[in-house]
This record gives structure tokens, C-alpha cells and sequence, in this order.
């Protein structure tokens, strides 16, 4: 049985409307067409059998200006574990000073990705 479904492709600006039939029982790519680069396909066959991605958030922060610091991903996660990560996130309060590029959360959820501040913050004060 064949699996056909088409995605736009945000690899590049072109946005290539691509389609893609993958084999249902083995999950191989039976044809791919609309794409005008090899990114596209490789892109493709990703997002359908394994979609990861980045995520932005913010974790609440004491000592400082503001209540929130904002963090990133130090690499994408598989799409499937967003909300797991987000949980993880939420329960964290920590206490400034922070500098950019501090790891706040290490191995989030056994992922072997790190939560990183991707902003300093001093103590009680705006930087």
C-alpha cells in the first residue's frame, strides 16, 4: 500500500510544493517530485518519517528585572517529545545572575539536548 502526501518545503525561499509516496509497510520512498534541489527531497523524506524540531521558550527567573528568561535548544527534538520538553521547562525556576550561552537544563528529558539561555540577565537590574 503507498502513502502519498504533499508538504511545502521551508529548506529554502523557493517553498517547493513537494510530493512524496512512501511505501506504507516498509516506510521507503517510492517517488518524489516537486522539488527543484536535493535539500527538498532530503527535507521531505525527514519531515515524514521523522520530524524534529527547535524550540524557543522561556523559564521563570528570580533575582532579576524581569520574570522570565528566554532559552533555546541547543539542537532540535523530535517533534513527538515538544510537550515532554515544555513540561520540563515550566518546573525550572532559577536565580540570576545568568549569561547567554548558560546551560540551564542539561539532557532535557534524556534527549541529549541542553536548554541554553539565550539571554544574560543580571541581578535586579536591565541589561
Amino acid at each position: 500500500m503507498e502513502l502519498k502526501t504533499e508538504l511545502n518545503c521551508i529548506v529554502c525561499p523557493m517553498s517547493c510544493l513537494i510530493s512524496v509516496e512512501l511505501d506504507d509497510t516498509s516506510g521507503e520512498m517510492i517517488s518524489i517530485s516537486g522539488n527543484t534541489c536535493k535539500r527538498g527531497e532530503n527535507y521531505a523524506l525527514n519531515e515524514l518519517i521523522n520530524p524534529m524540531r527547535q524550540l524557543t521558550s522561556t523559564v521563570a527567573i528570580q533575582n532579576a528585572a524581569y520574570s522570565r528568561l528566554p532559552v533555546i535548544l541547543s539542537s532540535e527534538i523530535p517533534k513527538g517529545k515538544i510537550f515532554d520538553v515544555m513540561e520540563c521547562i515550566k518546573e525550572v525556576t532559577i536565580t540570576a545572575p545568568v549569561s547567554i550561552g548558560d546551560i540551564i537544563i542539561s539532557d532535557v528529558c534524556g534527549l541529549g539536548v541542553d536548554v541554553i539561555a539565550s539571554r544574560s540577565m543580571g541581578s535586579e537590574s536591565i541589561e
